[in-house]
């Protein structure tokens, strides 16, 4: 590989999304930095001393904010960031965006606003949140309990995401698209438990709780009051019908469809890990 190959960073690059975009690249033999606070290059929201040094040198960049992009400065970071980034030479920017979230569009329009080449994947609810976020927990002690009832989410693979990100950052052809990613079909949260409960053979019990209840129960688990109040806020919002809807996101970025629900939970459950207790 040629010294002089562009960079590309991958800020998140130890999380869901942010992890398999930098296995598909580096499977490619192209060059990836890792911006996290836990490893690669250090790179902190909170600290903007680490931007810079972090973007020496990058060609393009993948960008998934921490907590989430509803979170209070997110619309700033990302503009700041996005400005930076075009200052120093870093034209193409894929932002992860989430659906229906006033918060999220705002930050996309910070991105456009700030002359880089982007292209924005604007997500649904991660098929794995139940296996490698706040809910493998709850999975794996036999019942999951949240403030979400009969509205349906058309949840997304997030290798899907990666496959969506890998494409629009190594081939032209997609700059100023707004890929926005969902799963083949609906499912409410009982309905994706039950799928689960019924591949792992396990009983997993969903059970429906009020937004104030699901609060409480986290404030006694000792989750930070930020991440409660944002936990809140997406199960309030973004639930509340809004994105009830499939989009075609993955047929127009990949030329295929997306992997459906059921596939995810067969390919999880193989791993074991819903049976580690």
């Amino acid at each position: 590989m040629p010294d002089n190959t562009p960079v590309t960073l991958v800020i998140g690059g130890t999380g869901k999304s942010g992890r398999r975009v930098v296995e598909r690249l580096t499977a490619r033999d192209l060059p990836v930095r890792i911006g996290s606070r836990g490893g690669g290059v250090p790179f902190d929201w909170e600290d903007q001393a680490t931007w810079a040094p972090a973007l020496q040198g990058v060609a393009s960049m993948y960008v998934a904010y921490y907590p989430d992009l509803a979170a209070p400065g997110a619309v700033d970071a990302i503009a700041a960031l996005s400005e930076l980034a075009v200052s120093v030479g870093t034209r193409r920017i894929v932002l992860l965006s989430g659906r229906g979230e006033e918060e999220a569009q705002n930050s996309e329009k910070a991105l456009a606003n700030s002359g880089a080449d982007w292209t924005v994947v604007r997500a649904s609810w991660f098929s794995q949140n139940f296996s490698e976020g706040y809910l493998l927990d709850a999975v794996q002690a036999g019942e999951v309990v949240l403030p979400a009832g009969a509205v349906p989410e058309p949840f997304i693979d997030v290798d899907d995401i990666a496959d969506v990100a890998e494409k629009v950052l190594t081939e032209d052809g997609h700059l100023g698209e707004v890929y926005e990613v969902t799963g083949p079909r609906l499912l409410t949260f009982a309905e994706a438990v039950a799928t689960i409960s019924e591949v792992t053979g396990r009983d997993v019990a969903y059970q429906q709780v009020s937004p104030e209840e699901n609060a409480a129960a986290l404030v006694e688990l000792g989750v930070p009051a930020d991440v409660i109040e944002l936990l809140t806020y997406l199960f309030a919002t973004v639930l509340d019908g809004r994105n009830a809807h499939l989009t075609d996101g993955v047929q127009r970025a990949l030329g295929r469809e997306p992997r459906d629900f059921a596939d995810y939970v067969r390919t999880t459950a193989a791993t074991g890990i819903w049976n580690q207790e």
